[in-house]
């Protein structure tokens, strides 16, 4: 394989798609739970946030690579509706984290040609947070290399609720009869509306639970548990999740038909 230049600043050169993968059967919308920057920072007995910094990079690393390989869509998990349980300091320190990465990164996420969209109740997020979002979402919408969502403040049970509470409503206001109600019109109500559902979830450091992630938009995705801790999830980790998908038989239910006889 060689290497490729990045087109984000990345100083480490990207790898070509491993040549025993197959560029067709690539997913076309990959979901990621970025899990274990706590630990890979305990590990090291450093601070929990030196784990989120070094977090943002191997986001970075894998946006480039989704670039790179032809993977069209990736949303991954940054910030849950439960992670404002954890201490006041590490919440803090992540709404600045998103704050400063939006400033320096958006500028090379425009160049690459990344659409930015931030994904959840973003009005409990700090006004200036918010004004960074806005900014970056209406600068990256024509953008179509690369579509990134960035779960935030986010909680799959909320958005289902969100979106049954706005059928409701059309209905109780006569603009919407519960029989037109189907998969499809409720599909388009969901926060990832106009991608199409994920075909892969990743999930890092070995927990084997979605974590109220897209519970909507998992229903058939393939689910890859790697030990791997996020801050250490790399081109060869993004590799072997590849080979795991193209190995699965993807039925969606249905019973795979035998080879014919010849």
């Amino acid at each position: 394989m060689q290497p490729v230049k990045a087109h984000t600043g990345d100083t480490h050169p990207l790898m070509a798609l491993p040549g025993d993968l197959d560029p067709a059967r690539l997913p076309r919308h990959l979901a990621v739970i970025m899990d274990g920057n706590g630990r890979w920072a305990q590990q090291r007995r450093l601070p929990r946030v030196r784990g989120h910094q070094q977090g943002v990079r191997a986001l970075k690393r894998l946006l480039q690579l989704c670039g790179h390989w032809g993977i069209p869509a990736l949303t991954t998990y940054a910030f849950s509706t439960e992670n404002w349980q954890r201490p006041d300091e590490e919440v803090n320190f992540l709404m600045t984290l998103f704050e400063q990465v939006l400033k320096q990164e958006l500028n090379e996420l425009d160049e690459a040609r990344v659409r930015l969209r931030f994904l959840g109740d973003l009005e409990a997020l700090p006004s200036g947070l918010q004004e960074h979002i806005a900014r970056a979402t209406a600068r990256t919408a024509h953008h179509n290399r690369v579509h990134l969502n960035v779960c935030t403040n986010y909680g799959g049970r909320h958005e289902l609720v969100q979106v049954a509470r706005r059928l409701a409503q059309d209905v109780r206001q006569g603009l919407l009869d519960p029989d037109d109600i189907n998969e499809a019109r409720f599909a388009n109500l969901l926060l990832t509306a106009g991608d199409p559902d994920p075909d892969l979830l990743i999930r890092t450091s070995g927990e084997f639970r979605i974590s109220n992630f897209l519970l909507w938009q998992l229903a058939y995705a393939e689910i890859h548990i790697t030990d791997v801790l996020w801050p250490d999830f790399d081109q060869a980790a993004l590799a072997t999740a590849l080979r795991d998908f193209q190995q699965r038989q993807r039925r969606y239910g249905a019973v795979q038909s035998p080879p014919a006889e010849t």
